[in-house]
Order: C-alpha cells, then sequence, then structure tokens
C-alpha cells in the first residue's frame, strides 16, 4: 500500500467510530469514510504534521455537513427515531468509556445537542482531542470551543444514565426480558421496570412499530403483554453485544426481526429500545469494529 492508504487504514476504525457517534447511523457513517478518503488521498502527506488530528478533521467537517441532511431525514421520519444497532466485539465492553459513548442511550442523549456540541463533545469527552484540533475541525476558535464543550457536558450530564452500570446489571435485565418473550410469563420483568420507563420503537414505516413514545411502568407492561402473547413460540432470542452492552436479537422464522437494548439505571430499566427498521439492522448480522 502506498503511504496514503497505509494511514487510512491504520485509522478506519477510528474514523468510523468518529462518524458514527456523530451521526448514529452506520450507513451514514461508511459515506463519511468514503468522502474521507477522496479528500485524504488529494492531500500533500509532506505537509502533514499529525496524520490521525488530520484525518479525525477531515471526518469531523463531513460528519457535520451529513448531520443538516440527517435532521431533514428525521424530519419526515415516521414514528421515533433510533440509532443504528450495531453487534459489537467483547473489546469494546472491556473499554467502559467506549462502551458508554456508543451505547443506545449515549447516542439518544447526543441527539439533543445541536451539531457543533456533539462533534466537539465526542471529540474532546471520547477521544480526548485537544481544544485547538477541534476547533481546526469545527471551524471555531479554541476559545469558542472550550465554552461550547463546557455547556455540552453540563447538558449530556443532566441527561445521561444517573450511575454506572456494571454490564451483568443490564444482563440481568435482558435475562427477565427474554424469559417473558420465551414463557409469555411477565412478572420478572415488571419487577424491574422503572416507575417512569419509557419505551421506544423504531420501524421506520417499514415495520409494525409504536409511533410515539410509550411511559411509565403500567403502560409499557400492558403493552408488551398484548405484544408477547402473540410472539411466544413464534420467535427466538439470541443474547449479543449490542454498541458494546448487553442485547438481544429478535428473529421470526430464523430471520432478524428486530433488536433490543436497555437503559438500566439504579437497578431498573429506564429505557427501552427496539429496532425493527429493516434498513438499520444489516449491520446486527457481524460484528463491527469501534476503536478510540
Amino acid at each position: 500500500m502506498d503511504s496514503a492508504t497505509e494511514a487510512f487504514v491504520a485509522h478506519r476504525n477510528l474514523l468510523f467510530t468518529v462518524a458514527y457517534e456523530m451521526l448514529g447511523s452506520a450507513a451514514d457513517a461508511e459515506d463519511v469514510l468514503q468522502e474521507t478518503w477522496l479528500r485524504w488521498a488529494g492531500v500533500d502527506l509532506a505537509t502533514v504534521r499529525d496524520q490521525r488530528a488530520y484525518l479525525v478533521r477531515i471526518a469531523t467537517r463531513q460528519a457535520l455537513d451529513r448531520l443538516r441532511t440527517l435532521a431533514r431525514r428525521k424530519e419526515s421520519y415516521v414514528g421515533p427515531w433510533l440509532p443504528e444497532p450495531l453487534l459489537t466485539a467483547p473489546d469494546v465492553a472491556e473499554d467502559v468509556e467506549l462502551a458508554d459513548s456508543v451505547s443506545m442511550a449515549m447516542l439518544l442523549v447526543l441527539e439533543t445537542l445541536t451539531p457543533t456540541e456533539r462533534a466537539v463533545f465526542v471529540l474532546r469527552e471520547v477521544f480526548d482531542l485537544a481544544y485547538d484540533e477541534i476547533a481546526e475541525a469545527v471551524g471555531k476558535s479554541a476559545a469558542a470551543v472550550r465554552q461550547i464543550a463546557h455547556r455540552a457536558r453540563s447538558h449530556v450530564a443532566a441527561r445521561r444514565p444517573r450511575d454506572v452500570i456494571s454490564p451483568a446489571d443490564t444482563r440481568a435485565a435482558l435475562q427477565a426480558f427474554q424469559r417473558a418473550i420465551e414463557t409469555g410469563d411477565l412478572q420478572d420483568l415488571f419487577d424491574i421496570l422503572a416507575p417512569d420507563v419509557v419505551l421506544l420503537s423504531d420501524g421506520g414505516g417499514r415495520k409494525q412499530a409504536i409511533l410515539r413514545p410509550i411511559v411509565g411502568a403500567g403502560k409499557v407492561a400492558r403493552l408488551m403483554t398484548l405484544g408477547f402473547k402473540r410472539l411466544v413460540a413464534e420467535v427466538t432470542v439470541e443474547p449479543v453485544q449490542v454498541n458494546g452492552c448487553p442485547g438481544l436479537i429478535l428473529r421470526l422464522d430464523g430471520e432478524i426481526d428486530g433488536i433490543v437494548a436497555m437503559r438500566v439505571e439504579d437497578g431498573l430499566v429506564s429505557g427501552l429500545y427496539f429496532v425493527r427498521n429493516p434498513e438499520k439492522l444489516s449491520r446486527v448480522e457481524r460484528e463491527t469494529a469501534l476503536s478510540r
């Protein structure tokens, strides 16, 4: 490989992770990688002091441009929009900070930031880039980036899970969920629902899904009771690592029908995320490599 290709390949997983955390879409992150490569291939490497930082800067700019396209797409999206789930390797879960940053719960928190705030937060808090490097990537002064980083950090801190959840706690919640699907006995699941639990279901207009968030343990439990009665004996459930956290793949007649991820706080399930949109399920057939 030539030097440009070698550098791009060496940092490809990092660039994909940056783009994915900014966009919440693997398909769009791959498009960002293509655009990043096209621009990188035309760069005079003799003028590049830090190849990693330069590549991240290109990818960030491309992701910021694509965020605007995604915003327009989400305006006409049918029902709740959820990030595109990824099947991840065990090493992602072992990196606690990386696993937290790509979790479904965190990606939904990042959705509440402005595009620039999201870019600054991801580059600073997840990838530990210097303020001057981030400033070049987002087209702001280093002083402005410091202010944006502080604002984004406070915004995220107010909305992220209140405590660090161990994978074992999440697995226990998912096992209760799996038993409920396989047996139709929902009592164990009811016992771990937080009073203000929120259920989000993403079918994208392609698969049947709930078109609005369902809030409250009673409402969520009643809805799942109706749904599970139809699913028992028809659906098989497979525990997997989804976005660095324990998750479930639901298969109907051997085909992937959906992905279930959870947000767990204080030992109770506070968020249930069910992705059924077929366009968002292509990355759960194989593991996606992520890195920082």
